[in-house]
């Protein structure tokens, strides 16, 4: 999962600030909201009475939608809200559980999956749609319609792009969702999968409404259903004001049960310090990618806790294969000689960070070992770059991201550091950036030439990574940066999902790290640890291995 970010505009941080700290003089004690009380911070006296948790969100959603996104803020605020899957995760955790789907039965030769349906699931009530049925066979088939069926009444709204669907090759892999009975449907592949039910937990398999998309198409409004979104979640999505502020409130009848917290607020603050700052004064209960700068102070505050954990990430800058001089493999080769890696852990991660060498984190199975990494020589770098025929360097364009992740802290400075590094090997370096929704269109069409970007896995599988960030149907999925499409390497990548032994796909996966490591269409940069603060009144919160957040038996106490 690519965790991306928009920025608040400037006036709107500086009006949520203002009424933060009205409010705070105001009232001293604000973590707790008991029934009747405003919402902690926000003044919103919209919101139903009850109590409320404020979540210091990093960055704005790209869609409501998780069909069509790839980052952390768009699946907090929509997967991990709104909506449910078939299976899922357990919370904290990866071993696959019922959701949805009560059970679940494979065909012996691994092309049918079968899916008895929960007869107890409501959909969510909201200003503009009431259901008239529970949850049935028709919302599973509608979902994977809408991505798969290319004249789907739905696959083409709001632009038709299934980035994970068609990175991971689930278009060609799934010939047919069939409804058998109002609770069961059937998944008919073309062959066997083994990630396929590990796959069906990831945020993009969440299950929309039928129904809900029959009444938008009747009003002539069926793009509402990506940003009023309905599902069948522990959370009903109430407001969005872009870049400032997303309202929720808990779903009452819901399946799992109705959660502790009546409001869930997502207070948007682009800005680690400033989050940091909101969370100190009490303004947020959980602040999302704390600054590395300022945990041995939040450690030390007798009000504040710090979780942490190993990550299941990679950050990586990605060069644009199919441009020149990066289609020269020796010039790739280069800038990986150029960059002094190790100075980024310190200056960018504080030391939290451990060097990558290889595509997937090295807690991962089939973890290639024995990969020969590069080394910071710049001598090297000038020699190959002779080789290539550019030795008197040239000028590119890094893209530098305009958000804080856990794989990279500090886009912004990375790329200075890595400008300063290339300019000694005599290749010129102009820094740009966008708004996060415009820098990942332009970088899923292939406009960059070279761009800082990450991965936090989603479902613990070798190919979540290497299949999703660097397979051929990823070129055309979006999610391919680097747009390398290299056969051998595929068709390992491909082997290693057909078959269920998990020897022989470890001995695919490792052969195929060689291969990306030596065509070099990444610099691999680091493994980060991820953390979360939050106030010690926050009970019942378990940290993602997959980078989410969610609320699902959160709790305040008094």
């Amino acid at each position: 999962m690519i965790s991306k970010i928009g920025f608040a505009a400037a006036s709107s941080v500086a009006w949520l600030n203002a009424r933060l700290n009205s409010r705070l003089t105001a009232r001293k004690t604000v973590l707790v909201v008991a029934c009747g009380a405003a919402l902690v911070g926000t003044a919103q006296s919209t919101l139903a009475a009850g109590k409320t948790f404020v979540y210091c969100s990093e960055g704005s959603p790209s869609t409501f939608n998780p069909q069509m996104g790839t980052d952390g803020p768009t699946f907090n605020a929509s997967s991990r809200t709104i909506y449910n899957r078939l299976v899922d995760f357990e919370k904290g955790g990866t071993r696959i559980l019922p959701s949805l789907a009560e059970s679940w039965s494979v065909s012996k030769d691994g092309k049918q999956y079968t899916f008895k349906l929960r007869k107890d699931v409501d959909f969510q009530t909201t200003d503009a749609f009431k259901p008239n049925r529970k949850f049935n066979a028709d919302d599973v088939v509608f979902t994977f319609q809408r991505m798969l069926k290319k004249d789907h009444p739905f696959h083409k709204i709001n632009g038709g792009v299934y980035e994970y669907f068609t990175s991971m090759g689930m278009d060609e892999l799934i010939e047919d969702v069939k409804k058998v009975d109002p609770y069961t449907v059937q998944f008919v592949l073309r062959r066997s999968e083994t990630p396929f039910l590990a796959n069906m937990a990831m945020d993009f398999a969440s299950i929309l409404s039928a129904e809900y998309g029959t009444v938008l198409t009747k009003n002539n409004t069926p793009e509402r259903i990506d940003t009023e979104p309905v599902g069948t979640g522990p959370f009903v999505f109430r407001k969005y004001d872009k870049d400032n502020q997303i309202r929720f409130h808990a779903h009452p009848t819901y399946f799992g049960g109705k959660q502790a917290i009546d409001n869930l607020v997502f207070s948007i603050t682009p800005d680690p310090n400033v989050r940091y700052q909101k969370l100190k004064r009490g303004e947020c209960h959980l602040i999302a990618e704390p600054p590395l700068t300022d945990l041995q102070a939040m450690r030390a505050d007798g009000a504040l806790q710090v979780l942490e954990q190993g990550g299941l990430n990679v950050g990586y800058l990605a060069m644009n294969v199919q441009k020149a001089p990066f289609n020269n493999v020796k010039v790739r080769k280069a800038i990986n000689y150029a960059l002094n890696r190790k100075s980024y852990l310190d200056a960018i991660y504080q030391g939290h960070a451990s060097l990558a060498k290889n595509p997937i984190p090295p807690t991962m199975w089939s973890y290639n070992k024995s990969t020969s990494d590069y080394e910071y020589n710049p001598e090297k770098a000038k020699q190959l770059l002779k080789e290539a025929g550019v030795a008197t360097g040239f000028s590119t364009k890094l893209w530098a991201m305009p958000v804080s992740r856990p794989y990279n802290p500090n886009g912004k400075k990375m790329a200075e550091m890595m400008q300063a590094d290339l300019k000694k090997v005599g290749v010129q370096v102009e820094i740009v950036t966008y708004d996060w929704p415009t820098y990942l269109d332009k970088a899923r069409k292939g406009e960059h030439e070279m761009l800082l970007m990450g991965w936090t896995g989603d479902n613990g599988d070798p190919d979540n990574f290497m299949n999703v960030l660097l397979g051929c149907n990823a070129v055309e999925g979006g999610s391919n940066y680097s747009r390398w499409c290299q056969k051998s390497y595929d068709s390992l990548i491909s082997a290693a999902r057909t078959t269920v032994d998990v020897k022989k796909r470890t001995e695919f996966y490792t052969k195929a790290q060689t291969i990306f490591k030596d065509e070099a269409p990444w610099v691999t940069l680091a493994h980060a640890k991820v953390f979360r603060a939050m106030r010690k009144e926050v009970t019942g919160y378990k940290m993602s291995p997959f980078g989410t957040d969610s609320f699902v038996g959160v709790d305040l106490k008094k």
